[in-house]
């Protein structure tokens, strides 16, 4: 078995010497100092989506075909969710397999197997945008080893915001 140093003196005979071109390489890069003493500045090569034909700035993202340029008309519209009334939550027993449909008014509570469920707020999608829902629940159980969830819980994004409970599940169904 060799030594260590064989392998080290073995790698370091196999790598190309300072300055020299890697295999593949047709020419030795050549590198010209500029007048002020500085290294030479590489230019990054032109994307066959640019526009124009001249050197891009460094960092600069050329711009695709058929994007509109940016002004008002590409403005994205802004958040909204308007108010509603009364939540739709869904409920689930894990142990027993039991499902329920609970409607819940704005400010209101209702009670599933141990849970105290309160819905502090209820918002919804305006109808030129994607539709989803969101309710503020705050989720109190009687069992006192047990944790409290308070937080908005979203229709389509259920895995954002979940209530982990060993015996219940809960999701909003929606918004009225």
């Amino acid at each position: 078995m060799k030594p260590f140093w064989w392998a080290v003196a073995g790698l370091a005979l196999s790598l190309p010497a300072w300055g020299q071109p890697l295999r593949g390489d047709t020419a030795p890069l050549q590198q010209q100092w500029q007048q002020d003493g500085s290294p030479p500045v590489q230019q990054a090569p032109l994307s066959p989506l640019s526009r124009d034909q001249s050197s891009p700035s460094p960092g600069a993202i050329p711009p695709t075909a058929g994007a509109p340029a940016p002004g008002p008309a590409t403005m994205e519209r802004p958040n909204v969710w308007v108010s509603a009334t009364v939540a739709k939550v869904q409920a689930l027993d894990k142990v027993n397999a039991q499902t329920a449909l609970l409607t819940i008014k704005v400010g209101q509570s209702v009670t599933f197997g141990s849970l105290t469920i309160t819905a502090k707020a209820c918002a919804i999608r305006p109808a030129d945008q994607p539709a989803d829902s969101a309710a503020f629940l705050t989720v109190t159980d009687s069992h006192p080893d047990t944790p409290v969830f308070a937080g908005w819980m979203l229709e389509n994004e259920p895995s954002v915001s979940m209530m982990q409970h060993p015996i219940y599940d809960l999701r909003v169904a929606g918004c009225t």
